[in-house]
């Protein structure tokens, strides 16, 4: 029976590794768009879905049943 020589696996496992390496990095080059090629006036900071909220407290959304509660309370 003959020998393995897991010197020269080593090695081959090695040089695949590396280039399985390589391909990736060549991959994800390709996909990143640069900076510059990006239009320059596109508005990231515009959404149209949050457009209209207004940062701070919020009024709350029972607060018309609240005050119909206390009107009914204080007519009798």
């Amino acid at each position: 029976m003959a020998k393995s020589r897991p010197t020269i696996m080593k090695r081959q496992r090695e040089l695949a590794r590396a280039e399985k390496r390589r391909d990736k990095a060549a991959r994800q080059n390709v996909k990143k768009p640069d900076a510059s090629d990006r239009p320059e006036d596109a508005d990231d900071d515009y959404d149209p879905d949050i457009a209209h909220i207004v940062p701070g407290p919020q009024p709350l959304p029972w607060a018309d049943e609240l005050e119909d509660e206390e009107d009914e309370e204080n007519d009798d």
